[in-house]
């Protein structure tokens, strides 16, 4: 009987190859599967990153989105899809398992933070051996490559998805220590009107593609657009015990 493949979770860090771990470096030299997340016709970020640390004959499993703007999850179209998209994308997965090949599956960032990963792993894990290995998140390499010390004494951390309704958002950041603001895009403008009314424009920091080639950092009131891609975020360090 084959043994079933072990599936590897990933963390391959926010965009600089040289914050990856030792450990993913490791796996990904040995997996003879790299499946990896992307847009249709695209390599995707994650893939990006490890390039020239994967098995030099290992096979390739891109997992193509079937959308690539999130939607609220209430909307029905949304959901079919994408959770179709997982189900065939965690068979794809499996079926190398059952083959006995281990399965190396590239997340940036960490795998647990907002990632993709979690899907397939609540879909594998208990039936498969998983691995999760954890990676340095945007949002460290945002507030580093910004040199802005984040958190102090007893501030409390709050990170906030930019899909959220303003009401909402206001609410969060009117009692926030100190904010992550993450899933910008096409929410930026809203994010930005919550920051206004939170009274914490001048505090904030926008980062882009932080540790990527084109990042750009500034703070959010010198931004002159409300452009932004999916690689962005917002900071608002916080004010808390200094010595």
């Amino acid at each position: 009987m084959t043994v079933a493949g072990t599936l590897y979770g990933v963390g391959v860090g926010p965009g600089d190859p040289e914050l990856m771990t030792l450990k993913a470096a490791r796996i990904l030299s040995r997996a003879p599967v790299l499946a990896h997340f992307r847009k249709r016709g695209q390599l995707g970020q994650a893939r990006s990153i490890v390039d020239g640390y994967q098995h030099p004959a290992a096979e390739e499993l891109a997992l193509e989105y079937p959308m690539t703007t999130e939607r609220p999850f209430s909307d029905d179209t949304y959901r079919s899809a994408v959770t179709h998209f997982y189900n065939e994308s965690a068979s794809s997965i499996a079926a190398h398992l059952d083959a006995g090949r281990d399965v190396a599956l590239v997340c940036e960032g960490d795998p647990f933070f907002y990632g993709s990963f979690m899907h397939i792993f609540n879909r594998l894990n208990g039936t498969y051996r998983v691995d999760v290995v954890p990676g340095i998140m945007g949002m460290a390499a945002a507030w580093t490559r910004s040199k802005s010390p984040f958190t102090y004494g007893d501030d409390v951390l709050t990170v906030l998805p930019g899909t959220l309704p303003l009401e909402v958002l206001v609410e969060r950041m009117k009692t926030a220590d100190v904010l992550v603001i993450m899933k910008l895009g096409s929410n930026f403008a809203k994010v930005r009107q919550g920051l206004a009314e939170a009274g914490l424009v001048e505090r904030a920091i926008y980062v882009e593609r932080a540790s990527m080639p084109g990042e750009a950092i500034m703070r959010l009131a010198e931004k002159p657009d409300d452009s932004a891609p999916y690689f962005s975020m917002i900071l608002v360090p916080g004010r808390g015990r200094r010595l």
